[in-house]
């Protein structure tokens, strides 16, 4: 098979496939500002506080003023104004833009709802146990773009099982599993990547792989974002095309290619 990519394009494939995941510097540090200062606003101002410092300190010190309770009303209220905001998923795109047609394509169909996770410090109730996607039926097609808001690092980021231990759990899924995501979080601890990612860094990760994160024991709260990509034309699962994904970059040749008809021949 033939292979016309450039060296750099061949490194970031590589290292995708090998780690199931890369970290690089966002593309467009004016788009990540922007989506940071969207959030800083919006919830200084459903919060009804002003904020003299940074941003980071502003997110990072959060739940000095936020309670455990109030928590998933306000990021579910932010959800909502991310995606009223028209702009918000174009800077999305625009940040890791590069990185994700080089790993999946330059013909892309994004997630329509960019996600949100706030994890204040020491609280239960923002888990995301262990878990792959695709196991509840994402396709094996698609990304994940995790773009972080703060420097996330210890059991302030996320986890991720490496593509050659994910295979020897796929070899014996149902004796290592166990009954739940905790037994299976045991049993593969060990063998956990840790992603340590400063803010103005991007994560582009292979969903069909274990991933998820624990209580956050740090001292600052973690602010990240997740939205799926993949390529236009490859197969949807439960997720499908104008429910869950839209086009973003569709070409004119495929535009004319999907209305193209052959002409009618009198018989």
């Amino acid at each position: 098979m033939s292979n016309f990519l450039d060296k750099n394009e061949l490194l970031i494939c590589n290292e995708f496939i090998e780690n199931g995941f890369i970290i690089k510097d966002a593309s467009d540090m004016d788009s990540l500002n922007i989506l940071q200062e969207f959030l800083v606003e919006q919830s200084s101002k459903i919060l009804c506080k002003n904020y003299k410092s940074s941003n980071i300190d502003w997110l990072n010190n959060i739940h000095k003023i936020i309670e455990i309770d109030q928590l998933n009303d306000v990021r579910l209220q932010l959800i909502q104004s991310i995606n009223k905001e028209k702009k918000f998923r174009e800077h999305y795109y625009k940040v890791a833009k590069p990185f994700l047609n080089t790993i999946v394509g330059n013909e892309l169909a994004m997630q329509i709802r960019v996600n949100l996770s706030i994890q204040i410090p020491n609280d239960s109730s923002s888990l995301l146990p262990v878990h792959a996607d695709t196991w509840s039926g994402d396709s094996p097609f698609e990304v994940v773009a995790w773009i972080p808001l703060v420097d996330c690092y210890k059991t302030k980021t996320m986890f991720i099982l490496p593509p050659k231990k994910t295979l020897e759990l796929h070899e014996n899924f149902k004796k290592k599993s166990g009954a739940n995501s905790q037994t299976l979080f045991k049993h593969i601890e060990k063998d956990l990547t840790w992603l340590n990612v400063d803010y103005g860094q991007i994560v582009i990760f292979n969903q069909s792989l274990p991933h998820g994160n624990i209580i956050n024991t740090e001292n600052e709260t973690r602010w990240s974002m997740n939205c799926r990509f993949k390529g236009i034309f490859t197969p949807y699962k439960d997720k499908k095309l104008g429910e869950f994904f839209e086009p973003i970059t569709l070409k004119p040749i495929s535009k004319l290619g999907m209305d193209y008809s052959l002409p009618k021949l009198k018989i």
